[in-house]
């Protein structure tokens, strides 16, 4: 009923920029709360931005002042830009949103099903 598809992953050279965008398609009567997670190799997924329906963020502390997370209501899209990449960035990230269905009025959390970035030389 509700798809979360991201994009713009690849591989970059440290230093180097990516944007990620994910958008939401379905169901939807609106969508609170989205957000992007990473998940590197042997680690727990941790929380990287989130940006609220009023647009207010919050970021990680490794990436301040070299992400920027912002939406865009109209198209239901959350993008991720990501500056001055580190060989740390590299993981899958998966975006996340609350959705409130149009059938049930019900809200969800829906996962994206994870792009990968990779940094390295």
């Amino acid at each position: 009923q509700v798809q979360l598809v991201e994009s713009g992953g690849g591989l970059v050279q440290p230093g180097g920029s990516l944007r990620l965008s994910c958008a939401a398609s379905g169901s939807i009567f609106g969508i609170n709360g989205m957000g992007w997670f990473r998940q590197a190799p042997g680690k727990q997924r941790e929380l990287v931005a989130r940006i609220s329906s009023d647009g207010s963020t919050n970021y990680a502390d490794s990436v301040k002042g070299r992400f920027t997370i912002s939406r865009d209501n109209a198209k239901n899209t959350v993008y991720l830009q990501m500056n001055s990449l580190k060989p740390e960035d590299t993981a899958v990230y998966y975006c996340n949103a609350a959705i409130v269905n149009a059938l049930s009025r019900r809200e969800f959390r829906y996962w994206g099903q994870g792009t990968q970035v990779t940094v390295s030389s």
